[in-house]
């Protein structure tokens, strides 16, 4: 008996001690935090897009500056990308545009824009989209 109250008592006091290590209020995130590395964060989500479908290069990127754009109710930063994929299913080529959404400076989605909503984008040149190495023999 003395020793599973032993026992309870141990169990409480490391409950307690593992309790307060736990922080008190949760840290807020600034949603509309303004994305620094929006760049190499679109490159990276883009690799693993590209290495499903086996995209072998790109050419033709281009990408837009960050800007805030109605979603729902708030607004949040945006990026639009267009770019040309060479190498998909069957060889063939394919253009795409997508959109970017951004929580807290980073990188939330990427989307297929539709509905025209990269139309009045101001893009400019993204060679780091086209420098990517892709497929077979990247490291």
């Amino acid at each position: 008996m003395m020793r599973s109250a032993t026992g309870v008592a141990l169990l409480s006091a490391l409950a307690a001690l593992l309790g307060a290590c736990a922080p008190d209020k949760v840290p807020k995130v600034e949603s509309n935090a303004v994305p620094v590395k929006y760049k190499d964060e679109v490159i990276t989500t883009l690799r693993v897009l590209f290495d499903k479908n086996e995209t072998a290069s790109v050419t033709h990127a281009m990408i837009t500056d960050p800007v805030l754009r109605p979603v729902g109710n708030e607004q949040h930063y945006a990026v639009c990308v267009r770019y040309t994929a060479h190498g998909t299913a069957f060889n063939l080529s394919a253009e795409a545009e997508r959109i970017g959404y951004f929580y807290g400076g980073h990188l939330n989605q990427l989307v297929p824009a539709d509905n025209g909503e990269c139309a009045k984008a101001a893009y400019k040149p993204f060679p780091e989209l086209d420098q990517v190495c892709l497929g077979r023999g990247c490291k």
